[in-house]
């Protein structure tokens, strides 16, 4: 047993007892069990996390074009510029859907400053939110039309894009929400045209709740690729940071059934590695499983 692995038992066996008299009891300096412990001793977060998958439509942008094939649009030839149309989110594993979309007339002005309200009000109160090339559009085009209406930053949230974690992790054919919810077997997106979108920005009532069902089918089907591929995700998310307990958590999906099983190897270091019997992410410990001696023993191969 290590240094670290004697101070979380002596921890766990009396949590009343000061860093000072577990430094003394394990053999180890007040500083080793400040580092150690102190992150645990000052955790005050109480609640569960508000992990939030949410989707959004925009319009397109309305242009004067010399012709069809490809070219450069000059700005000035932008007679329109795009809007949100609806936003669509859930809680993870919650069935509720929450929405918003425009109303007819507001469809016909672009403006789009009250659903950007309650969109920005859900942001802001979410921990962790999910979508599909989020970082590259969703969230991007929600800052921008934020700061166009007049709204500040939301509060910091963390971020697990779906098609991030499918590009880097697997070589499929094609990337889109629907293709790879299709050949993974699970739901698809609802079927529509482009001309419900210009149905939209011309104030169409019936064409504006079809979007919205469209949107929220989106947000559906997010989710259930997002716990397809939960066990896969390498990103900076740690779930169990936001858990109040003293047992340890599947940084991927917060369960607290685990088997520790191997090693996890660095260049210079070993670690305790383990498996979340939930959702099969792969974790390791943060603490080496080497003694401090047989650190010294070991030798660094040369840069290249």
């Amino acid at each position: 047993m290590n240094k670290t692995e004697r101070i979380f038992e002596c921890y766990n066996n009396n949590k009343s007892l000061s860093n000072s008299e577990i430094a003394k009891r394990t053999g180890t300096s007040k500083r080793h069990v400040r580092r150690v412990l102190n992150p645990i001793r000052e955790k005050k977060i109480d609640k569960m996390p508000k992990i939030l998958v949410f989707d959004i439509e925009t319009s397109p942008l309305l242009s004067n074009l010399w012709g069809v094939y490809e070219q450069r649009v000059p700005l000035e030839n932008i007679q329109k510029e795009w809007f949100v149309i609806s936003w669509s989110g859930k809680y993870l594993f919650d069935s509720n859907i929450m929405s918003d979309v425009l109303s007819p007339k507001e469809a016909i002005n672009s403006d789009d400053k009250r659903i950007l309200k309650s969109m920005w009000k859900l942001l802001d109160e979410s921990d962790i939110i999910i979508g599909h090339n989020i970082l590259k559009f969703d969230i991007r085009k929600l800052n921008a039309r934020f700061i166009m209406n007049g709204l500040p930053s939301p509060s910091p949230y963390k971020t697990i894009d779906t098609l991030r974690v499918c590009k880097k992790q697997f070589a499929f054919t094609g990337y889109s929400l629907n293709y790879i919810n299709k050949i993974l077997g699970l739901r698809g997106k609802a079927h529509t045209s482009y001309n419900l979108w210009l149905r939209c920005m011309k104030g169409d009532k019936e064409a504006l709740k079809t979007m919205v069902e469209y949107n929220k089918r989106d947000v559906v089907i997010t989710e259930d690729l997002y716990v397809k591929i939960r066990g896969w995700i390498r990103s900076d998310v740690n779930m169990g940071l936001y858990f109040d307990t003293d047992e340890a958590l599947c940084p991927n999906c917060g369960n607290s059934n685990l088997e520790w099983k191997g090693y996890y190897y660095t260049t210079m270091n070993r670690f305790r590695s383990g498996k979340c019997l939930k959702c099969n992410a792969i974790f390791r410990s943060r603490y080496s499983d080497l003694s401090k001696e047989e650190r010294k023993m070991l030798l660094s191969p040369v840069a290249r």
